[in-house]
């Protein structure tokens, strides 16, 4: 889980500001629009290789494997939020006199939250899975990855069961977690 969580932060710390960057200037978001989209659909176990050739066999390797899956999906969603920020709340600030960077931070920033609360719920689910899978094919002495598959591997259903279940529940609990944020922080969402 541990494991899980740097991935994710990582992911949030890099994706969000530069998101915003992006999505603020379309001629910018452009430019790099085939590279984002090209990595966003490249399945990320295609690049386990790549990372194990970079950062070696251990929990660095993984974690920027999901660093990398969950960035791609918070990067575009934060961009696309800021990108399609209310038309008509920009044009009321444009016609109060308000300056490019107010416009910025109290329009398009706040407009762009709720979409990017959709990518950090992706992207953490993204982070648990590529986690997951790394676990189980890369190589660990832990984690619920290494367990589920030492569990079928040894023909141990209960156990093999129990641990995807649990994982399923961990999902669902991030889920659940930045939803309930979202509607604190963002609750003004959709009025």
């Amino acid at each position: 889980m541990y494991r899980t969580g740097y991935g994710f932060v990582i992911a949030m710390i890099l994706g969000v500001p530069i998101g915003v960057v992006l999505g603020s200037s379309q001629k910018l978001y452009r430019s790099v629009e085939f590279l984002v989209d090209f990595f966003r659909s490249t399945p990320v176990t295609a690049v386990f290789p790549l990372f194990l050739l970079i950062f070696g066999i251990g929990d660095i390797a993984k974690i920027s494997v999901a660093a990398f899956a969950a960035w791609l999906v918070i990067l575009f969603n934060v961009a696309y939020g800021v990108m399609n920020a209310r038309q008509t709340r920009i044009m009321a600030a444009k016609v109060m006199g308000a300056s490019s960077g107010r416009i910025f931070f109290d329009v398009m920033f706040f407009e762009s939250l709720t979409q990017t609360f959709v990518g950090l719920r992706m992207g953490v689910s993204i982070a648990l899975v590529v986690i997951i899978v790394a676990e189980m094919f890369i190589g660990s002495m832990d984690g619920m990855g290494h367990r589920i598959i030492d569990a079928q591997q040894i023909y141990d259903l209960e156990d093999m069961y129990a641990s995807i279940l649990m994982t399923g529940a961990m999902g669902y609990g991030f889920n659940l977690f930045f939803l309930g944020l979202e509607r604190w922080l963002v609750h003004w969402s959709g009025r």
